[in-house]
């Protein structure tokens, strides 16, 4: 038997007043503060012409909504925190996510339902094919691919149109993350140093700004370095047809060390400082260092409990390397124990810099945006049967991230924003209820006029305009009317 509903119910007395809740209050929505972003990214036209180069194997005549409409929902759902296909009865009916959408707000109009949204990751349609036309599977699986390629390549092209200056210095910075799975995903696989079944994709970022710039789904059991030299080629390829004398360093982690790698980059011209482990050469070879050091911590080691030594070890070289190359070694001890660390470089600056100035910074990049993409955005969630379908999840919560950064980016002087991570946007700025009301000549979003954020709001909102400005952008021809937002 179903519980009829009630329009208001009593909680407890306040004294002698008693609380009562009243469901009467109009059209509330609870996510006003992504406008801005909504702002930024439709000026720049980001997410419209990302959605014009996707392939869709849907028949036109039975199209409800439109590949713009699902994937804007898509990200939005996701910088809102609901970023499954079964949130979308969250939003679908929600004015502001239609208004986001380009939609008219009305009831009787929804966004894509859960299905819907499913089906288009899988590029997934009904209809025959026509005569002299590949069959329809084969039609869906080339989509399928060909939006992954699509997707990587539109990430370098947005990192490259919205710089404001031109780079004189590029960082790639690679890592290879686990991302755990906990059902049958196909390709997925048991990891024995990670200890659980997985997928292991390969994400690239820039390292000043920490730009995603190409985000590769793998295999759970791939090598970390699988496919990495393709992807840093494609990268540098793109980067010097635009700025042919920008200077591209790379640096990643201890998996990407591959003899391929280092060949390529010194045949590239590229800079680079890779980890390298351990092994009983290098263990010799820092021996006297490592018992200078620990003759000198029994001494001194109240007094300075943490000691660090750099040494240079330059003609070191692997049965599998063509020629030697520079090795950096850390040999530090603290309270816990003493440790070596190594790293393989071209680079000619003293070990010190190499490893403190350079390779460490990769502690905030790609480290901190891998956190964010899976604290924040809930990247790591790729509950999708097939194989493609979690590369497109992916790839659609790194350009919501992309979405981020360059709202950060456009916010550099509003600190508030410009190194907040994204739980704080959305804790600070982008959920805030509102009461949204539907006019025939515009759309008012009526906000609270004690809310904390006003005044940030518009220091944000000017922020965007004049970095929008700056970069040449323009608003978006054929869109309903645009909200008004009174403060």
């Amino acid at each position: 038997m179903v519980a009829a509903r009630s329009n208001h119910s009593t909680l407890f007395p306040l004294g002698s007043q008693p609380i009562q809740v009243v469901f009467d209050a109009g059209c509330l929505v609870a996510d006003a503060g992504l406008l801005p972003v909504r702002a930024l990214e439709r000026s720049l036209g980001i997410l419209d012409d990302l959605a014009a180069r996707l392939p869709d194997p849907r028949s036109l005549k039975f199209v409800r909504h439109s590949k713009r409409a699902l994937l804007t929902q898509q990200v939005y759902q996701i910088l809102a925190g609901c970023p499954d296909c079964n949130d979308a009865p969250l939003c679908r009916d929600d004015p502001l996510f239609q208004i986001l959408a380009d939609v008219a707000p009305d009831p009787e109009q929804p966004l894509a339902s859960g299905s819907t949204l499913a089906r288009f990751q899988y590029a997934y349609t009904r209809r025959q094919a026509a005569e002299g036309e590949p069959e329809v599977l084969l039609q869906q699986r080339a989509a399928q691919t060909a939006r992954l390629k699509i997707l990587n390549d539109y990430l370098i092209e947005l990192f490259i149109r919205t710089r404001t200056t031109v780079p004189t210095e590029i960082v790639l910075d690679l890592d290879a993350t686990d991302d755990p799975v906990h059902g049958r995903q196909a390709l997925s696989g048991y990891h024995g140093y990670y200890r659980q079944h997985q997928y292991l994709p390969l994400l690239a970022f820039e390292g000043h700004s920490g730009f995603p710039l190409a985000a590769w789904l793998r295999p759970g059991t791939v090598h970390a370095a699988c496919g990495v030299v393709e992807v840093v080629q494609a990268l540098v390829t793109r980067l010097r047809q635009v700025w042919p004398d920008v200077v591209i360093r790379l640096r990643g982690d201890t998996g990407l060390a591959v003899p391929r790698l280092y060949d390529y980059c010194e045949d590239a011209g590229l800079t680079y400082a890779l980890g390298f482990a351990g092994n009983a050469v290098l263990h010799r070879a820092t021996a006297t260092a490592l018992g200078d050091l620990q003759l000198y911590y029994a001494c001194y080691g109240r007094c300075d409990p943490h000691v660090q030594r750099f040494e240079n070890l330059r003609d070191y070289q692997a049965d599998s390397w063509r020629q030697p190359r520079r090795i950096v070694a850390k040999v530090e001890i603290n309270p816990q124990g003493c440790q070596r660390r190594y790293v393989v470089t071209n680079l000619e600056q003293p070990a010190d810099e190499v490893y403190r100035d350079f390779y460490v910074q990769r502690g905030k990049v790609p480290e901190q945006p891998i956190g964010e993409l899976k604290n924040g955005l809930q990247a790591d969630r790729l509950s999708a049967c097939g194989f493609c379908a979690n590369s497109w999840r992916l790839l659609v919560h790194v350009v919501a991230y992309a979405i981020v950064v360059v709202f950060r980016e456009a916010n550099a002087a509003v600190p508030e924003v410009a190194t907040a991570q994204i739980s704080t946007l959305r804790q600070r700025l982008w959920k805030v209820g509102a009461v949204l009301c539907v006019g025939v000549r515009r759309i008012v979003v009526h906000v609270s006029a004690t809310w904390p954020g006003r005044e940030l709001w518009g220091r944000v909102e000017a922020a965007v305009a004049s970095f929008v400005s700056r970069l040449g952008g323009g608003e978006r021809a054929a869109s309903p009317p645009r909200a008004v937002l009174p403060m």
